[in-house]
């Protein structure tokens, strides 16, 4: 799912799992990660990567990072990402978080409208420094 889309096809690399695998054990280390996976019958078909983020910003505030919304081409339309989200916002909250936040490539138009129907908005600009 990682590379089913044409952003992911020009960065993913499904050929050599190794560093996919190394990541996903830095995932299940870390207490503030959490990966969910949505699967149907013996199929994946959805993932999303909740991070918790301690801050001193907003009085100390606790925030969620929503990260690596994929979800199945034959699933989209489905329901399944609107549920995953909602998962993750009450999870934010049962962690006491202040804020949920997430970013999307400028190119996902689709996406933004479907963020935008669950309550976000697109109140800032995000900026990356490739390394």
């Amino acid at each position: 799912m990682l590379a089913d889309d044409p952003l992911g096809a020009s960065r993913e690399s499904p050929e050599d799992l190794t560093p996919y695998r190394e990541a996903l054990k830095r995932l299940a280390d870390d207490p503030n990660q959490q990966l969910v996976v949505a699967v149907r019958g013996n199929r994946v078909v959805g993932t999303l990567q909740l991070t918790l983020v301690p801050g001193l910003s907003r009085r100390g505030a606790t925030r969620s990072i929503i990260e690596a919304v994929r979800i199945h081409a034959g699933e989209r339309g489905s329901g399944l990402g609107s549920r995953l989200i909602t998962w993750a916002v009450e999870e934010s909250r049962r962690q006491n978080c202040q804020l949920v936040q997430l970013t999307s490539d400028a190119s996902r138009t689709d996406a933004h409208r479907f963020y935008e129907r669950l309550g976000f908005t697109a109140s800032h600009i995000g900026f990356k420094l490739q390394l």
